[in-house]
């Protein structure tokens, strides 16, 4: 998928008209609608308040991830200590048993939840 394709379709999956990306980016509609048809492409600093808009990162925006959580998301506080960006890093640093370990454990934790919302 293109940038501006998938501009676009964030665009739209939050229900949201160029004129407001343009207003909160502060340039035009005419400058959205050029990302979206791939006209133009953002520069670095455009590239960020995208991000930022939309909540996604910038290496979801250059198609470099399918993982869209952006730094709001990372930076959010989950546990006194821990956001989690700080889990995430402690997680890639187990070794593979503990790796499976974890991964077998949040199975076990997923079963768990959903079976509390089965009524």
């Amino acid at each position: 998928m293109r940038f501006g394709s998938l501009l676009a379709e964030l665009r739209k999956e939050r229900g949201i008209l160029q004129k407001e990306v343009a207003s909160c980016l502060n340039v035009t509609v005419a400058t959205i609608s050029n990302y979206e048809n791939g006209v133009h492409t953002p520069d670095f600093e455009t590239l960020v308040k995208l991000a930022d808009f939309f909540d996604v990162s910038t290496d979801y925006l250059l198609q470099r991830t399918d993982y869209k959580a952006g730094i709001n998301t990372l930076n959010e506080q989950l546990f006194v200590n821990y956001t989690v960006s700080d889990l995430l890093n402690a997680i890639i640093k187990l070794d593979p048993r503990s790796m499976e370990s974890l991964v077998d454990y949040y199975e076990l934790l997923s079963l768990r939840n959903s079976s509390k919302h089965v009524i």
